[in-house]
């Protein structure tokens, strides 16, 4: 079947998952890094902002401080030691541009991951809804960054902050709706993913009244069922895998 997804390569063994706001991993990865940690890979994340314009009825002075603490939760659930956030962005405001493939080029020189994962950087969903302009510009800029960080002559202070080149080999777009393969979940990481996505608690229960950890379920037992038709029937998280 020509829109079969592939199996996920899985010659790596440390990837780096660099995304605009906390929960962008959670909703569209969540199970799949819980499947990676728990076969003994490492996984680390960048976030280039606190989601701190994300809570409508919430300051954003408040609100940063509440979703960081919500993510370092969040990623716990997963396995995930490593949470870096950038300072200099804005939530809401991002922009493309060499500064932030400069300031992802450094983190990703600084990890070193064999895989890159982000979340989708198209103009739409695939249902056709629109994508937030803070997620196309930081797809956009990490797929970039990811040959900025292997050139030695791009950005060329990295290399005097002894940040040497770094090639990754590739990149996995979570939420595109241009998928090529998908990572098979079993029902443990399944119901981590579940208590990860939860753990966006204050999030959660801006966006919906029903409790977070049933809002969690559902959204995951729906992302993971979307991918089967096209996985053999198996229950998984579908990417677009680039390089």
């Amino acid at each position: 079947m020509a829109d079969r997804l592939l199996d996920m390569p899985d010659d790596w063994g440390r990837a780096l998952a660099v995304v605009a706001h906390p929960d962008d991993i959670e909703f569209g990865a969540g199970p799949a890094v819980a499947q990676w940690t728990a076969q003994g890979r490492e996984v680390a994340y960048l976030l280039v902002t606190r989601g701190e314009a994300g809570i409508s009825d919430l300051d954003p002075a408040q609100c940063g401080p509440v979703r960081e603490t919500e993510q370092r939760k969040a990623a716990s659930e997963l396995g995930v030691q490593e949470v870096e956030f950038l300072d200099n962005y804005t939530d809401g405001s991002i922009e493309y541009g060499p500064g932030l493939r400069r300031d992802l080029a450094r983190g990703i020189r600084r990890y070193r991951p064999e895989l890159v994962i982000t979340f989708n950087h198209h103009d739409t969903w695939a249902s056709g809804a629109w994508n937030t302009p803070d997620h196309r510009a930081v797809g956009r800029a990490v797929l970039d960054a990811v040959a900025d960080a292997a050139n030695p002559w791009i950005f060329p202070e990295l290399c005097e902050e002894a940040l040497e080149p770094w090639r990754a080999g590739k990149v996995a777009v979570a939420g595109s709706p241009h998928s090529t393969h998908a990572v098979a979940v079993d029902e443990a990481s399944r119901d981590r993913a579940v208590r990860s996505l939860a753990a966006h608690h204050r999030y959660l229960q801006a966006l919906s009244e029903d409790p977070p950890a049933e809002r969690a379920r559902f959204i995951l037992d729906h992302l993971l069922a979307a991918t089967a038709p096209r996985f053999a029937d198996r229950s998984g998280v579908a990417f677009q895998l680039v390089g």
